[in-house]
Parts: structure tokens; C-alpha cells; sequence
């Protein structure tokens, strides 16, 4: 089976391989070590903790409240592409500008991170968008999986040559793991920039409208349309039963994926033994990626993300039993087998549900809830933990978001038609098919 092989999937996927740096190595790994070490350093941890949380759960509420609205305003305006930029720049600058942020000045620090952070996802819900128009007819899953393929491989191979200059300055002129971290932070700017740029060159705008308003019209234009949506979005059943049963799973999916490195804490293992346990996912989602992308097209995405539901149900169980330290690094490499494969095939789904000129609307829609994930998943594993005064017990709660979220999965029915009767003529694009 070929991949697609046009300009502008390329250049679509070029984006999510320059994002990647800043979300593999600078959410995950560099930013929480040096805000602790350097930017606040001498706080005492449990504060420290707090202010990380409160700065990630910020960038979540703000994304989360703002997506559905500048997700319409693109739409009704033809500013996807736009707009995505911009936060690629903005985001890259914020890198840039945390470079001089010095030790101790953890104010600076916590909001330049925000700011990065915010447009780190806002570029997702425009980039998420323009899958519908990137993709070959009957490639959606296959161009979702590039998406990821591309994601994984990029920041993976940023978070090496991250390791190594954190790990041994001395090999690049440099002073200091201090000095070398503070380059990560040039060099996230730069990497995330320069991969835009084939997005901004080769791929279209998706929709232009036929008479293209000013930017202030657009947002007027915009407001009307997601008010519309949400008078109207009930209506749309496949697509308000796929949002309940994507919040649910994937709830119970950044939840295994946010226990896991403090479990992993928990049993004693150092920094490194953790940076290597998120390469392993990285890699090992290089290839699983387009593995689930040729299973989706095979079998349906609906039929592979409950086989990914499943290999998670196997994960908690598997957390739960842990003991030693090597099976850490098992449970990584179970995760990054499906880790990628349920985002991008819930991507893809998702895609065949939405009327197209509203898209990037729809996948706001969707990012939010990404966003106002890992909600239930930790209030359960507390009263679990709570109730039965065992940690290992309350992990397995987490099986009942799996479960949840599979069930009203399957009453998602891709095949009917997503808009109702009154609106069925902004139902288009149909020609990437239906499983």
C-alpha cells in the first residue's frame, strides 16, 4: 500500500514534526528539571509542584475555553493556515525570550511557558483541522498516521541530541548542563520555525470563502457560528456521541500516561532511567503509528481504537503488578505501542464525522475536550486509593474509563449521515468514504 505522497501532506506533516520538540522535550522532560533546578530553585518541592501544575493547568483552561472560538473564527474567515503560523512564531519566540530568563526568576519563566504552551496547542486545533483537506480521498487514516509518524520521529530525534547535550556539554563547546539546556531552548525555537515553514509555502488555505472578510468581521462571523454549533451540536449525533466516548477514553489514556512517570518516581528510578523511558515511547511510536494508520484502513478506526483500548486495559492491569524496575520500561514500551495509534485514529474518525467547511469549529470542539482530560481518571485512582488505602488497587479504576469510553464508541455510526435532516446540506466531502 503507497502513503500519499502530495506536496502538501508533506508540508502538513513538516508542522507536527517541528512542534514536537517543544512538547517531547520541553513539557516532558527539560522545562519541569530546569524550573526546579534553576529558574526556582531553592523552593521547596511540594511549592515547586504547585506552581508546574498551576502553570499547566492554565495553558490547559485557556485552550480549553478559547479553541471552540478562534477554531470558528478560522473557519468562517480562511485563517487556518494563518493563524497556525502565527502561533508557530509566537510559540517559538516565547523559547526564545525564556533563554534570558536567569536563575530564580521563576515569574518570567512560568509565564513565558504559558504563553508557549497555549500556542503549542492552539497549533494543534488549526493544524488537526486541515487534516480533512490534506488527506487523499480514502486516505484519512493513513494521512493521520503520517501526522504522527512525522510527530514522534521529529521530536524523538530533537530529544536525543537533547539528552546528549544536557548529558555531556563538553562534546558541543558548551560549559555547563546549564548552558546546554538554555541552548535547547534556541534550538526548540528554531526547530519548531523552520519545519512550519513547508506548511506555510505548500499547503493551501483549506476554505476561502467566496467573499473573504476582514479580520474583525471574521471574528463576528465567528461567534455566530459557534453559537449556531451550539444550539445545534446534539443534532449532529454521530458527532456528539463520538465527543462523550472520546472525552471518556481519552481521559483514561493522558491519565496512564501522567501516572506513569510518577509511578516510576515512586519505585526509584533516577532522571535518566525516566528520559529514557520517554524515548522508548517515542521510537517505538514511530513505526506503531503508521502501523495503526494501515490497521485503521484495513479494519476500520473505529475496530483498532478498541484494540488500542484494549492493549491499555493490559497496561493498568500490568502497572498495578509492577515490582521491579525493568518492568517500567515494558509498560513504555506498551504504551508507545498504542499511545499514538488511538490519538491519531480518534483523529481520523473524527474527521469523517464533521462538515468540512466547518472543521476547524469541530476539531476546537475536540481539542477541548482533550484538554478537559485526565479528569476523572485521577479523582477515581484518589478515591480508590482512598477507599482501599492501596495505590497499586486504585490504578485499575482507571479500566472503567477504558471500558465507558469503548462502550459508547460503539454507538457511534460513521456510516449515517452526521449533520440532521434541516442542515444536511453542510455535510460535504464525503469522498474520503465511510467504514
Amino acid at each position: 500500500m503507497q502513503l500519499p505522497k502530495s506536496r502538501k501532506l508533506w508540508g502538513w506533516a513538516s508542522y507536527y514534526w517541528g512542534n514536537h520538540a517543544y512538547t517531547t522535550s520541553i513539557i516532558t522532560v527539560f522545562f519541569p528539571i530546569f524550573f526546579q533546578q534553576y529558574w526556582d530553585h531553592g523552593t521547596e518541592v511540594t511549592l515547586n509542584t504547585f506552581r508546574l501544575g498551576l502553570a499547566n493547568s492554565v495553558a490547559s483552561l485557556v485552550v480549553a475555553l478559547s479553541a471552540p472560538v478562534l477554531g470558528a473564527i478560522a473557519d468562517s474567515g480562511g485563517h487556518k493556515k494563518r493563524f497556525l503560523i502565527t502561533t508557530a512564531f509566537l510559540g517559538s519566540l516565547m523559547m526564545l525570550a525564556l533563554y534570558f530568563v536567569h536563575m530564580g526568576q521563576w515569574q518570567w519563566a512560568w509565564l513565558l511557558y504559558v504563553i508557549a504552551s497555549v500556542c503549542y496547542w492552539w497549533g494543534n486545533v488549526f493544524g488537526d483541522s486541515m487534516l480533512v483537506s490534506v488527506a487523499e480521498p480514502g486516505k484519512l487514516d493513513m494521512t493521520s498516521a503520517i501526522g504522527y509518524f512525522a510527530g514522534y520521529l521529529g521530536g524523538g530525534l530533537f530529544l536525543v541530541l537533547g539528552v546528549a547535550m544536557s548529558l555531556k556539554p563538553q562534546w558541543f563547546g558548551l560549559s555547563s548542563a546549564v548552558a546546554a539546556v538554555r541552548m535547547i531552548l534556541i534550538l526548540t525555537a528554531a526547530w519548531w520555525v523552520l519545519f512550519s515553514l513547508p506548511l506555510l509555502f505548500w499547503v493551501p488555505e483549506p476554505h476561502k470563502p467566496a467573499v473573504k472578510p476582514g479580520l474583525g468581521k471574521s471574528v463576528v462571523a465567528g461567534f455566530r457560528q459557534l453559537a449556531e454549533t451550539f444550539r445545534h451540536v446534539r443534532a449532529y449525533k454521530p458527532v456528539f456521541m463520538f465527543l462523550i466516548a472520546y472525552w471518556v477514553y481519552i481521559d483514561g489514556v493522558n491519565t496512564i500516561i501522567q501516572m506513569a512517570v510518577d509511578y516510576g518516581k515512586a519505585i526509584g528510578f533516577s532522571t535518566t532511567d525516566l528520559i529514557l523511558a520517554v524515548l522508548m515511547v517515542q521510537f517505538i511510536g514511530v513505526p506503531a503509528a503508521i502501523l495503526f494508520g494501515r490497521l485503521g484502513e484495513r479494519i476500520g478506526p473505529k475496530i483498532a481504537i478498541f484494540i488500542g483500548l484494549a492493549v491499555y486495559v493490559v497496561v493498568a492491569v500490568f502497572a498495578a503488578f509492577m515490582q521491579h524496575s525493568w518492568e517500567f520500561f515494558v509498560l513504555a514500551g506498551l504504551v508507545g505501542l498504542v499511545q499514538g495509534g488511538v490519538q491519531l485514529l480518534s483523529r481520523s474518525f473524527y474527521a469523517r464525522l464533521v462538515p468540512h467547511e466547518r472543521a476547524g469549529e469541530f476539531f476546537g470542539f475536540y481539542n477541548m475536550l482533550g484538554e478537559f482530560a485526565a479528569i476523572l481518571g485521577p479523582i477515581m485512582i484518589g478515591f480508590v486509593s482512598y477507599a482501599t488505602g492501596s495505590p497499586r488497587l486504585s490504578i485499575l479504576s482507571v479500566i472503567l474509563l477504558f471500558a465507558v469510553g469503548a462502550a459508547l464508541l460503539t454507538r457511534v455510526d460513521a456510516g449515517a449521515d452526521s449533520a440532521p435532516a434541516a442542515t444536511g446540506s453542510l455535510r460535504n466531502g464525503s469522498s474520503h468514504g465511510t467504514i
